[in-house]
């Protein structure tokens, strides 16, 4: 999953190298991935109306069903 995220994300920034992503496992076998960007990037991914990130998380899910895994996405703010 991570592997797919990071393409996706780094194909639409400005600053790949900046981009971050943290994944962890749940107890029910769920993955968390924290995705971070930098700053400027941050409008890049959410999109007008949240339309960019939307469309990463459901082509996540689409693949997380195909393995039967429960996904969330989560867009770290940085300060």
């Amino acid at each position: 999953m991570q592997e797919l995220l990071e393409y996706l994300v780094k194909s639409l920034v400005t600053k790949p190298d900046a981009v971050v992503i943290e994944e962890t496992t749940d107890p029910e076998g769920g993955v968390n991935l924290l995705l971070t960007v930098d700053p400027e990037d941050m409008g890049l991914i959410i999109g007008k109306n949240g339309s960019t990130i939307k469309s990463i998380r459901k082509l996540l899910i689409t693949r997380a069903m195909a393995e039967n895994l429960k996904i969330n996405l989560q867009l770290n703010e940085q300060e």
